[in-house]
């Protein structure tokens, strides 16, 4: 039997008052109060050894944790902790069991709650993930069939100035295209980069990067600025997974022989790293032989592209089967007298709606699929894997 649903310590007192009056067995009593005599004598001599605290709740958990991790070894892993502060939880257990094997330590995730506990961890922040790359990539099966681009991490030069290092290779050949120093990582410091490998060597048919700035963002399709610039001139752009580099391998690759070359240590001021930079570019492409080209250099199997840089840059265009609409300086596309928000990096450019069926339209930015229009409810479809081509 249980309390009647009032506040149970209330009850409690009421039925204590009833028993100090002893007009009534303890029997009648209980039965009263809808309660087992079991559970009335249990109250009763609660109050009698503890007096009023007695009636209170008493807490559920056990008297003794034979799971418990002991003191000794929380301080065992604090101390490991302090002597290595950028260590998880993993890296510091399997460090743990091969300096201390005598002592068993708990699984990782106690380890990360005993960190946590002390303030030894930093919760990271939750980041917008880019859409993924849902097509296959392109093969690298003669030169500039793709391009790849990537920064070889920001560094400091003797004089404590910040270096962000833009490399472009072609896939095919290995042949390093840019290796170029640039004030920071943003579209307008990056594109006349591009620009000038473009006019230098023609246009590749793609170009693959990671995730990051300024090749990619978190709006639709993942989309930005100089992809957008990118797919106007025919390129299209590819993004690998997030966490796999090696889908990239071959400028991967480049990368680790580019530090050791140029950046290790660093030199002196901005100018001499990029001369250090020119050098390497010079050296990689026409002297330094290369194992998958059969020991032959980078240089002997490149050539330039059949697509030159055009003098004025073409816009897209779509099927008459599509209707077609300019996003607004907003972001925004008018849909019925309706402003649909779609993305401010699209400003500007034209997409083109395909109709699916009475409801349902799906947005393009050339051939490559955005969103999805409900013009029942006038609100845009997020796809799980945006960023697919059209076929």
């Amino acid at each position: 039997m249980t309390w009647k649903e009032t506040c149970p310590m209330d009850e409690r007192l009421k039925f204590i008052s009833y028993y100090l009056e002893g007009e009534l067995t303890i029997s009648s009593l209980c039965r009263a109060f809808g309660i087992s005599r079991k559970t009335g004598y249990k109250f009763i001599n609660r109050y009698l050894e503890c007096g009023l605290d007695g009636l209170k709740d008493l807490s559920r958990s056990p008297h003794n944790h034979p799971h418990a991790v002991s003191e000794s070894v929380i301080q065992t892993v604090l101390e490991a902790r302090k002597r290595h502060p950028t260590w998880g939880p993993r890296k510091l257990r399997a460090w743990l069991q091969n300096h201390c094997s005598e002592t068993i330590f708990p699984a990782s995730s106690t380890i990360g709650e005993i960190l946590t506990r002390h303030g030894l961890t930093v919760p990271r922040r939750r980041s917008r993930k880019t859409p993924l790359y849902n097509k296959p990539f392109r093969g690298c099966d003669y030169p500039n069939a793709v391009w790849s681009a990537d920064f070889k991490g920001c560094f400091l030069t003797g004089d404590n100035i910040r270096c962000d290092p833009l490399t472009i290779s072609d896939n095919y050949s290995r042949y390093l295209i840019r290796c170029q120093a640039v004030p920071a990582t943003g579209y307008f410091d990056v594109r006349p980069v591009f620009e000038s490998a473009f006019r230098e060597y023609g246009l590749p048919w793609a170009m693959r990067t990671d995730n990051g700035s300024p090749f990619a963002t978190t709006t639709v399709g993942g989309l930005s600025k100089l992809s957008i610039w990118w797919m106007k001139l025919g390129i299209i752009p590819e993004r690998i997974r997030p966490g796999h580099p090696e889908q990239n391998g071959r400028h991967e690759r480049m990368h680790r022989t580019l530090k050791q070359d140029t950046a290790s240590p660093p030199k002196k001021n901005w100018r001499l790293q990029q001369r250090a930079f020119d050098r390497f570019l010079t050296e990689y492409n026409r002297e330094r032989p290369h194992e998958a080209l059969g020991l032959n250099t980078p240089d002997s199997r490149y050539e330039s592209a059949s697509r030159p840089y055009p003098m004025i840059l073409p816009e897209i265009t779509y099927p008459d089967s599509m209707i077609v609409r300019s996003v607004k300086f907003q972001g925004d596309i008018s849909w019925k007298a309706k402003h649909i928000y779609l993305s401010k990096t699209l400003a500007g450019e034209l997409v083109g709606l395909h109709q699916i069926d009475d409801r349902f339209w799906d947005i393009y930015f050339a051939n490559i699929k955005l969103a999805q229009l409900d013009t029942f409810e006038l609100k845009l479809k997020h796809l799980p894997n945006n960023y697919k081509q059209n076929d």
